[in-house]
C-alpha cells in the first residue's frame, strides 16, 4: 500500500480541554499502523494544550470555530447542531480537501460541531460516546448522521436505541496493562512528603473538583473513617478546582472540622497511576462515570477500590473486583473501606483479581484491534489523500 493509498482518519476537538479521554484517543492514534492510516487532527485552538498533546501529527485549523465556543458541560441536541450551521461549509470544504475517509470525534462538543459536515463531505462518521446515556445528541443526533457509535461502557448507551444507535458497539479505552509501580516505595514518598505517621490510612480521589465527581462527598467518607479508624486517616485529593460552588462546598467541610481536618489537596499529579499506587485505597464517590479511567488504573497497580454503584463502575468492577457502595452515603463508604483494609487477605484476593481482570480487559491491543475493524468497514477500501500541507 503507498502512502497515496492510506486510510485518511480526521480526528476533530473543539475547545482546548484535556482529559482522559484524550490519553484513550491517542494511545489509539500511537498505535495505527502510518503505513495504513494517514492520522490528521484539526484543532479549533492551535497552539493550545491538545495541539501540544498531539503534536506528532498533522494539524490543521477550524475553519469554522465558533466566536463563543460550546461551554463544557453543557448539554448538546439538535439546537447544538443547529448552531454550527454556518460553519458547515467551511469545515465540509476543508474534510474534502484533506480526503477524509473518515471523521472521528472524541466528545460532544466535537460531535455537534463535525457531525454534518462529515456528512455532507462524504466522510464516514464515528461518534465515540463517553458520556452519560441521557446526552441528547447520542439519543437523537447521532442515530441520524453517525456510521458507527463506540461506547466506552454498556452504561453509557442510551435506552431506547434507534438508527445507528442498534449497532453500537462497545469498545473499552485501552490502558497500559503492564504497568508495575514498586507500592512501598511510593507510599513510603507520600508518608515522607505529608509528615504523616507510618502507619497512616491514605485515602486517594483522582480527578477534577467537579459536581459530578463528588470531591466533598470524599472528604465526608474520609472524615467518617478517621472518626472510626484506630489507625490515623488522610484524605489525599489528586486534581483541580473546576466548579467554584463545589470548591466552596469543599472549604466549608474542611472549615467545619474541629483542628486540622484530616485531608490534603495535593493538586494535579501524573503519572496518575503512580500516586494511586501509593495510597491504600481509592475511594470514588463520582455519580454517573461512563468509566472512570483512575478506577482500572487503581485496579492495574493493586489499589483497592471502593466505588458507589452508579454509571459504569459495576460494570468495570464486575466480577468482584471491587466495593460497590450507595450514591451519596460517604457512611457506607467509609464502612465499605475500613472493612476491606482490616483484613490483609481480604483485600490482597480482591486486588489480584481484579489485576487479572483489568489486564485481560482493557488491553491496549484489544481496543486497537477492534477500533481498526471499524475502521476497516467503514472506510470500504483506501481513497487518494490529498497533498494539502498541514499547519504544524
Amino acid at each position: 500500500m503507498t502512502t497515496e493509498d492510506r486510510t485518511t482518519i480526521c480526528v476533530a476537538f473543539a475547545g482546548d480541554r484535556l482529559g482522559g479521554s484524550h490519553i484513550s484517543l491517542k494511545g489509539l492514534l500511537d498505535r495505527l499502523p502510518q503505513s495504513q492510516y494517514r492520522v490528521i487532527v484539526i484543532l479549533e485552538v492551535p497552539g493550545g494544550r491538545t495541539a501540544e498533546f498531539f503534536g506528532g501529527y498533522e494539524q490543521f485549523v477550524d475553519p469554522g470555530a465558533l466566536e463563543k465556543p460550546f461551554a463544557v458541560g453543557r448539554s448538546f441536541g439538535v439546537a447544538s447542531l443547529l448552531r454550527t450551521l454556518p460553519s458547515v461549509a467551511s469545515r465540509t470544504r476543508l474534510l474534502k480537501e484533506l480526503g477524509a475517509d473518515i471523521v472521528h470525534t472524541n466528545d460532544g462538543r466535537s460531535h455537534a460541531s463535525w457531525a454534518l459536515a462529515a456528512k455532507l463531505a462524504g466522510a464516514k462518521m464515528v461518534w465515540h460516546h463517553r458520556g452519560d446515556p441521557d446526552a441528547k445528541g447520542t439519543s437523537y443526533v447521532a442515530p441520524l448522521l453517525a456510521d458507527q457509535i463506540v461506547s466506552v461502557s454498556q452504561y453509557s448507551l442510551p435506552t431506547r436505541r434507534w438508527g445507528k444507535l442498534n449497532e453500537a458497539r462497545v469498545i473499552h479505552s485501552p490502558f497500559d496493562v503492564e504497568i508495575d509501580v514498586d507500592r512501598a516505595a511510593m507510599r513510603q514518598t507520600l508518608i515522607q512528603e505529608l509528615q504523616c505517621p507510618a502507619d497512616t490510612v491514605l485515602c486517594a480521589y483522582v480527578g477534577q473538583f467537579i459536581e459530578r465527581k463528588r470531591p466533598d462527598r470524599f472528604i465526608d467518607a474520609v472524615i467518617e473513617m478517621e472518626r472510626q479508624s484506630p489507625r490515623p486517616v488522610l484524605g489525599l485529593l489528586f486534581g483541580e478546582a473546576k466548579d467554584e460552588a463545589v470548591s466552596a462546598r469543599m472549604q466549608q467541610r474542611l472549615d467545619a472540622y474541629p483542628g486540622d481536618a484530616p485531608v490534603r489537596l495535593m493538586g494535579y499529579r501524573e503519572p496518575g497511576h503512580s500516586w494511586i499506587a501509593g495510597c491504600d485505597v481509592l475511594l470514588v464517590p463520582a455519580l454517573n462515570e461512563p468509566l472512570g479511567r483512575t478506577l482500572v488504573e487503581a485496579m492495574l497497580v493493586g489499589t483497592p477500590v471502593v466505588a458507589v454503584r452508579s454509571g459504569g463502575n459495576a460494570e468495570a468492577l464486575t466480577p468482584d473486583c471491587g466495593i460497590l457502595v450507595p450514591p451519596d452515603d460517604p457512611y457506607s463508604m467509609a464502612a465499605a473501606a475500613l472493612s476491606l483494609l482490616s483484613s490483609q487477605t481480604e483485600c490482597a484476593s480482591l486486588t489480584q483479581r481484579a489485576r487479572v481482570m483489568a489486564r485481560r480487559r482493557y488491553t491496549s491491543e484489544r481496543h486497537v484491534e477492534q477500533m481498526r475493524e471499524v475502521y476497516t468497514r467503514l472506510a470500504g477500501g483506501p481513497r487518494a489523500s490529498s497533498p494539502l500541507k498541514s499547519t504544524a
